[in-house]
């Protein structure tokens, strides 16, 4: 069972798309999705300014910039989608954990006791908003659930954009949930507790996962006073008092930061703090490249969300 949320189920899709402030990236894949292959990429940069993402305000401050881009990025992918995997950044919504000691029995109960709950930590009407949830961990004092809310009209900026060049977002993620999938898909970090560490210029998001459950989510800002590091150790400490926490399988860590070498020192950084090997966020593991296409820590960093979509699409159509 996937924790991942979407605003629209969908079949296996053509490509994945991500729109962040800095590009426009796309990805194809082919071959089987036990021996799946990324066949192509294309990545348009983007203006500054065109795309700021924000929970409560405007995303897409340049709409034509943004359209431009993508359809200069499939072009040169001599690419027509009808349907893409479309991945949003983190911050344009908002994931929580909810637990029920009882969960009612009717779909129509459980939403309104979701909506109720999230209710109050959401910063706009829950009512205007694209909400969804699923599943999480169960245990003897409840049912948990993952939720994710974002205002209709920011969904609305990223599917219009694509809507320009004749696009449909037949599915609809956040980007460390694309990550995420990317080992879920790939069956490569379902094994005990394991924590990801998903950094991008704007910011850095840190989640744990039981197997297949979430335990944990949080987005911290970039800019934020305390060292990152410091928050991992922060939440691993939580982990061992709250979550009943053993000790982490697997630690990962990739993504794009906001100066060059970034990534690497924050690595190097949490290995000394946490005493463990932390491991890089390969999208290979879950899909080949083309003798033609050459890895760079760049390239890894933009395709692992949108190979994660893929896969996941893959995974539920089968």
């Amino acid at each position: 069972m996937s924790i991942l949320a979407s605003w629209l189920a969908s079949p296996p899709l053509e490509a994945a798309l991500e729109i962040s402030p800095a590009a426009v990236s796309v990805a194809v894949l082919g071959g089987r999705s036990s021996n799946a292959v990324v066949q192509g990429y294309a990545v348009e940069p983007l203006p500054p300014g065109a795309v700021t993402p924000s929970l409560t305000a405007t995303n897409i401050a340049d709409p034509d910039s943004v359209a431009r881009a993508l359809s200069a990025a499939c072009q040169s992918l001599g690419l027509k989608p009808k349907r893409v995997a479309l991945v949003i950044p983190d911050v344009a919504a908002k994931v929580s954990l909810v637990k029920f000691e009882q969960t009612p029995s009717r779909r129509d109960d459980l939403n309104q006791l979701i909506r109720w709950q999230v209710k109050k930590a959401t910063p706009f009407p829950v009512d205007d908003a694209c909400l969804t949830y699923t599943p999480g961990a169960r245990s003897a004092s409840g049912s948990e659930f993952v939720v994710v809310v974002a205002r209709r009209e920011t969904v609305r900026e990223y599917e219009g954009v694509c809507e320009q060049v004749g696009i449909e977002a037949g599915l609809v993620d956040i980007s460390t949930f694309g990550v995420i999938n990317l080992f879920l898909s790939s069956n490569l970090g379902t094994g005990g507790d394991w924590l990801v560490v998903h950094m991008r210029p704007e910011y850095t998001s840190i989640a744990i996962l039981r197997r297949e459950d979430m335990l944990f989510f949080r987005n911290r800002a970039e800019g934020d006073a305390e060292a990152l590091e410091d928050v991992v150790h922060q939440t691993a400490m939580y982990y061992q008092d709250r979550l009943e926490g053993r000790g982490f399988s697997r630690i990962l860590l990739g993504g794009i930061g906001r100066l060059q070498g970034e990534v690497d020192l924050a690595r190097r950084n949490l290995e000394a703090r946490m005493g463990t090997v932390v491991e890089p966020i390969d999208p290979t593991r879950g899909a080949a490249l083309t003798d033609r296409i050459h890895a760079t820590p760049e390239l890894m960093a933009t395709l692992s969300p949108l190979v994660g979509m893929l896969l996941r699409t893959r995974r539920e159509a089968a």
